[in-house]
């Protein structure tokens, strides 16, 4: 009895997120707490915004459900930057940080971000000039 309670908890603490279309789906089987905002003027131009809120998971414990094949990825040219994007909807998409770690983008989140707290700001030496950072979370000049 303990250890189908175990599964059924394992389950229920489970995070989902998906795109805006609603193509591309995944999940993640660890928890996780913590968001990191960058403000690079990189992720301001793929976003939009004034940077990007991620959450950091391990590769293993990442699972894309559905939509896969709608995932298109840009590099930026001579540099280590990359992007993905539904093909569909132009959502930002999950992506490989390095070779044990994803990022995926905290907007994306559907299910199990009931705890998630910003506790990072990276980059901040080059945020927008318009951008007033708020809160609690840790203001680093440059990336961890």
């Amino acid at each position: 009895m303990i250890c189908l309670y175990l599964n059924l908890k394992k389950e229920e603490d489970m995070i989902k997120g998906h795109c805006n279309c609603g193509a591309v789906t995944f999940e993640i089987k660890s928890e996780i707490n913590d968001i990191y905002v960058c403000h690079c003027s990189i992720c301001r131009r793929s976003t939009g915004a004034n940077g990007i809120s991620v959450i950091i998971s391990k590769i293993s414990d990442f699972k894309w459900t559905n939509g896969s094949n709608q995932i298109k990825t840009w590099h930026k040219p001579n540099h280590d930057w990359q992007t993905s994007f539904c093909q569909t909807c132009g959502s930002t998409l999950p992506g490989e940080n390095d070779d044990s770690r994803m990022y995926i983008p905290t907007g994306l989140i559907s299910e199990g971000d009931d705890n998630f707290k910003i506790v990072h700001h990276i980059w901040v030496e080059s945020k927008a000039p318009w951008d007033e950072i708020c809160g609690q979370g840790k203001q680093h000049k440059k990336g961890l």
